[in-house]
Formats: structure tokens, sequence, C-alpha cells
């Protein structure tokens, strides 16, 4: 057992004793006594409160750790660090409250107030006793009792302090600013908690223990994409409450949170815990720390996915083409066929002459009826080389009678090779007819039995996903289209292919469970022999999934906070209104409101005292993520900030004109990881380097045990 892990454990058997005190007892003078016992001996376990994990912030004299706290907001345990010299004047906490000494001494005066509010705004306070707290003691009081605290010991100290309801939710405490009384004002009204910090060596233990861990890069998606750790999920503090539902669907997962130097890791721990996630941690030092500890840092994006084509390439000798050699076989007119392996959205921008999009999962499925002759060779082929190997090695598994091989360097080694790609196509290869698909299930069929893909029935998933314990992730691999006409309740949709080309898109939480549904299994099925292979522990293909009643659409709705609105026209005729574009770079270079500025949510407090003058409306492209920045805005600047109601989707439907580049950017565009093709300038080299960075990524897991990949035998056993 980590010492995360022992401390979670210790702290929880803690709340439970003190929630049975309270409920037994009430809230009394003795029953906080009892409760006091409870907290000076978890205090005293001071290996579960290592320094390293509760040193104070620089530059400031205390820090305020969270430890604990009911869904409800009952039952807070805080870590208290301090400075010396550190204070607070005297205060009282409308709840009752517990203070432990771990180590250092954090001397305490306790006051009544003696005056019966004859003097509104005034009041009187009377020094009842006084303790300096350190381990091995404590205080209780109720919550009229008031107390002022200072470290007074030679070094830092951390206390233990318990209360009956979080400090994040105590309005009406007060405080007085001598030790006599005086002037009554607000205290500590919005209370500013960090998590406890978690050391890069011990970050390596929590991986390689199996349990559920997910690891959180809460930077920006393109300053990810220089350095992060291998398992680290891109989860932008900046559409954090948007995203985590999907990413880490269940609030009690143990989250570690990464970024440069801890600060943004903090706000969003704030963020999570007002979501109701509570196991959070911060790596100490950030990325920096972890590549000083002699670990490795990686760039670009969906890295163990990218490692994953290159790993099987090199162990399973994926068979592939040149550019040069595919052309001069469609020149010659010779039996192929050319399957690119991307979504539609993709396929569009550019695609080999001749191709048929089928999407990665798609490929089992359809290439009979795309490929009904055994001797028409079968070409498959990507933006670059990921989801080119996969595709191919997918109808290798199979068992199809085609000679398979895979384009080497996609469409970009055939754009660097000087040919000529095409644009703006729709061609799909077909869904298969009735003889097809009975291949595609056999062939199917081959792979399951050579990888032991499980089936689990609907009333198994019920279980699954009932348990309060584990992670169940539940996600529909066809299509989206299929997906939106009727899908589980409950079901994510992520296209086969994508799943396995970007997982950490999907899913963040390590150790979890995962189960896949489609109408026929083929997908789910291939699907599930990568994401074994890849090695996640538990992958479920549901059986007899649309038996159940299917629900459309494309999935909830977000909860979003509450804000003004504008509409288009409105806006229109606003001229001195500052329009902040909180979209993607490439969304706003592709498209914006003329004189809209780009903006990063995350980063809108650089600029408050620019803002604070300025009317100001909030876009996104579907309104969404404006609601949360107008929000942001509002508490930072202190008067109401509206949102441009349905976004910049609903400007243009409204007809209204849009201005392309980046004509106002208020932050660099480093909000997303920008693809070689989506450079305006040197796109070739951007090209080169891009695929020269897929190949090398395979001696970089080499040296990685984070990376745990997992081989099977060719024959089944």
């Amino acid at each position: 057992m980590t010492l995360q892990e022992q401390r979670t454990q210790a702290v929880a058997e803690l709340i439970g004793r003190v929630r049975a005190i309270e409920t037994q007892d009430g809230v009394t003078r003795a029953s906080l006594e009892r409760i006091k016992s409870e907290l000076i001996a978890l205090a005293s376990r001071t290996e579960l409160f290592p320094r390293a994990h509760f040193a104070n912030i620089p530059a400031r004299l205390g820090t305020i750790f969270h430890l604990a706290e009911d869904a409800d907001g009952r039952f807070a345990l805080y870590g208290s660090a301090g400075m010396p010299g550190k204070a607070q004047p005297p205060h009282n906490h409308t709840t009752w409250a517990s203070i432990a000494g771990v180590y250092g001494d954090e001397h305490n005066v306790f006051f009544e107030r003696t005056d019966g509010g004859e003097s509104p705004g005034e009041g009187r306070l009377n020094r009842t006793s006084e303790l300096t707290i350190r381990r091995g003691n404590a205080c209780a009081m109720m919550p009229e009792d008031f107390h002022t605290i200072e470290v007074t010991g030679a070094s830092e100290s951390l206390h233990l302090h318990l209360y009956g309801k979080t400090l994040e939710d105590l309005p009406d405490r007060i405080g007085f600013p001598s030790s006599t009384g005086g002037r009554v004002a607000r205290f500590m009204a919005k209370p500013e908690i960090y998590c406890p910090r978690i050391t890069p060596q011990e970050l390596r233990t929590l991986i390689l223990a199996e349990g559920e861990l997910a690891i959180l890069d809460v930077r920006e998606e393109g300053v990810h994409a220089r350095n992060h750790l291998f398992l680290a999920t891109s989860a932008p503090l900046s559409h954090l409450e948007l995203r985590i539902g999907h990413l880490a669907p269940r609030p009690s997962t143990r989250i570690v949170l990464v970024d440069d130097d801890e600060m943004l890791a903090q706000r969003a721990a704030c963020v999570l815990r007002r979501l109701g996630y509570r196991d959070l941690h911060v790596l100490a030092g950030g990325n920096a720390a972890w590549k000083v500890a002699g670990m490795e840092l990686y760039s670009g994006v969906h890295v163990p996915s990218k490692a994953f084509g290159e790993h099987i390439e090199h162990r399973d000798n994926t068979p592939r083409i040149a550019a040069a050699a595919l052309k001069a076989k469609l020149d010659a007119g010779e039996d192929l066929v050319v399957l690119d392996s991307r979504p539609m959205n993709e396929y569009r921008v550019m695609n080999i002459p001749g191709a048929l999009d089928c999407p990665g999962a798609e490929l089992v499925y359809r290439v009979h009826q795309a490929a009904p002759r055994p001797e028409t060779l079968v070409v498959v082929n990507c933006a670059g080389r990921t989801r080119s190997i996969i595709g191919a090695q997918s109808l290798i598994n199979a068992g199809i009678p085609n000679k398979v091989v895979a384009l080497k360097n996609g469409t970009m080694g055939w754009h660097l090779a000087g040919l000529e790609l095409e644009r703006d196509q729709t061609r799909m290869a077909a869904v298969p007819a009735d003889g097809a698909l009975e291949k595609a299930k056999a062939a199917a069929g081959t792979v399951s039995k050579r990888f032991g893909v499980k089936g689990i029935s609907l009333s198994e998933l019920k279980l699954f996903q009932g348990e309060k314990t584990r992670t169940t992730y539940l996600f529909d691999v066809r299509s989206p289209e299929e997906y939106a006409a009727g899908h589980l309740p409950g079901s994510v949709s992520a296209p086969g292919g994508q799943l396995v080309q970007a997982t950490d898109t999907y899913c963040a939480v390590h150790g979890a469970r995962i189960a896949l549904v489609d109408d026929h299994g083929v997908r789910a099925t291939m699907t599930a022999s990568w994401l074994m292979q890849m090695g996640w522990p538990e992958i479920y293909v549901v059986d007899g999934a649309f038996s159940a009643q299917l629900e459309k659409g494309t999935g909830a709705e977000a909860e979003l906070p509450l804000c003004p609105v504008i509409s288009p026209r409105e806006l229109e005729k606003s001229e001195s209104t500052l329009v902040l574009d909180f979209g993607t770079s490439l969304q706003y270079r592709a498209g914006h409101i003329p004189g809209a500025s780009f903006a990063i949510r995350s980063r809108l407090g650089n600029h408050a005292e620019a803002l604070k003058e300025r009317n100001i409306a909030c876009t996104s492209p579907d309104g969404l993520l404006a609601r949360y920045a107008a929000a942001d805005l509002a508490a930072l600047l202190g008067r109401a900030v509206h949102a441009l109601a349905g976004g910049t989707d609903a400007w243009r439907a409204a007809g209204l004109p849009l201005e392309q580049g980046e004509t106002h950017m208020i932050e660099p565009p480093e909000d997303v990881y920008y693809k070689p093709y989506d450079h305006k300038t040197q796109i070739e080299g951007a090209m080169q380097d891009y695929l020269l960075w897929e190949v090398a990524l395979l001696e970089q897991i080499r040296r990685d045990p984070d990376c745990r990949f997992r081989d099977f035998p060719k024959e089944p056993q």
C-alpha cells in the first residue's frame, strides 16, 4: 500500500469515527473532547504527512491543504502549513472545530464573545484560555468560540484542522481586529485551499502499482505537446468542467495533476473539488521535477497510441509500400483498393486519389465488401503512420485472404514524394451486405480467439457500472452518425479507430474497465484486441447491447453556469462591445466575428486591468465554453459579462460576416497542437519532423517503465 493509500485510509477511518461520535452524542463539549482525541491519534502518525507533501507555498506565510470532505461538505479535514510569523486575528468558525499538531508550534488564544449585540457591527471579547498546539495535543471549539493562531516556533509547522463543515461554505464567519473585539468583519469568506503534493518517485510507484490512476496535464494542449509524462492526459484547465465527466467519470478516482510549476494544477484542483472530486494530488515541481528525477518526458500528443503503432510495426513486421510504388501500381491499373483509415472529416481535407474512406475499426467490418476478390491488393493509409500500421495489421490479424500493406508515411509521404492528393472527397467504403458481413464476423471471431476477447451481458455491465470503487467506461465504437441515431444510455461515442489512435482523449483513468458496444460485434472486437495489447487490463464486448431501449442524440448536455446572454443581432448592433473568442486558435483563424480577439480562458487573470473598463461579450463555437469564460470574467471584474447565445455557430447561421486570420490575438496560438498540415508555412519540414518523431518514439519507450504494452501468442492456446 502506497503512502497516499495509507493516508487516505487513515483519514477515512478518522472521519468515520468522528461522524459516529457526532451522530451518537451531537455537538457538545464532551463529544468534541472525544473528537479531539481521535484527531490527536491521526496527527501523531507523522509518517503519513511528510513535509514534501505539505510544504508551504513559496512567498506565503501559510497554506491550507485539503485532505477530506463528505460529498455534502460535512466533516472537512485540512492540513494547515505555516511559516514562523503566520497569524490570524480573533475569529469564529460557525461550525465545530478541532486542531491537532503534526509538527511545529501553533499558539492559540481562546475567547468568548461577551456583548449582547447591543451595538450593531461591534463586539467585545473576553480571553478564556490559551494553548500552544504541537504534536501530542489538540484543541476543540464550539461554533460560537473565537480564537487566534500564531506560528511561534523556529521552523515551518503543520497542523490538522477538522471542521464540521467545509471552510469553503462558511459565509457567516466573522473576525475582530484585536483581542478585546472591535468592529465586526467578514473572516476568510473565500479561503484559498490547495491539495497535497506527490513526488515524482511516489507517482512512479503509483503507476507501477497498477491501481486506478488518472494523470491530468492541465496546461493548454499546445503547451502539453512540448513535454509531458507518457501517461498524462491533456485536460486543459480552460476546458476542465466540460471534459472531466468523460475523462474520469468516478469522483473518487485518484487524480494527479501536472503542470510546470504547480500553480495551474492547484487551480485545477479547486475546480475538481467543486465538482466533487476528492482524491487529488499535485506533482511536486511539475514536469521539470519529473525530468530531474531521471524520468522520461515526451513531445507530441496521443503518445501512448503513437508509440504503440511503432511498437506493432516493429513487433509484427507489418508490410508496407512506398508512395512511389503505390503510384506506379495505380497508374498501371493493377487490382487494388486503397482504404483510408481516418474519419471522414480528415479524409475530406486530403486523400490518396481513388481511396475510399474506411475509419480504423470499420476495416475488418467493410473490407470484404470493398475488396471481394482475394486477389485484390488492400492498401491502408492515414495521414502519417499509426493508423496505417494498426489498420493494415488489423486486416492481417483477422486473416483475410488478400495481401495487405500499409502506405508508408501515409498522405504525408505521398505529398513529400511530390504526388498530388485529392481534396473535398466523400467516398466511403460500403456497409457489408449479408455475405460480406458473415465473413467479417468470422474474421472478428479469429481475432477474438487469439486475444481472448471477453464478452459480457447487459446485466453484467450494470453490475460493473454500479460498483463505486471501480471506473467502467462504456464506449460505442460505431460511427458518430450511427450513435446519434440510437445508442445505449450512458454510452459515449468513440469510433473504434479513433479510440485506439487517441486513447487518452477518451479515457484518462489507467487501470479502469472498458466496455465496448456495436451492433454486430466486429468493430468492438477489433477495438478490444488493440486496447488489450496496449495494456488496458479489463476490456469487454457487450453482447446484445442493442436489445435494450436506445436513446437518440449526441449525449447529455452539460450543466452551464448562469450568465446573461446576447443574441447575434444584438451583438452586431453593439459597436463598443469587445468580443472575446474562446474557440481554438485554429477555429479562430478559419473564421471569427469581425474584431473579435482570440483569448484563452485559464489566462484571463493576465488581462484584468486591460478589460476592467470594457463592455465584453464572450463567444466560442457552440457557446458552451463562452458561458464559463463569462462567469470567470464576471467574478474577476465584479460585474456581469455576456455570452453570445449559440456562440459563433449562431452568428454564422444568422448570415452575419466572419473575419479570417490571426487578426487580434491576446494570447499566442498554443492552446492546441498544430498538426503538420495546420501550419501555413514550411509544411514539408513540419511533415518530415513529425514522421521522424513518430519513428523515434520506439527507442524512447524502451527506456520507460511506464510503457507496458502486452504481447500475445500468434495462435490461440
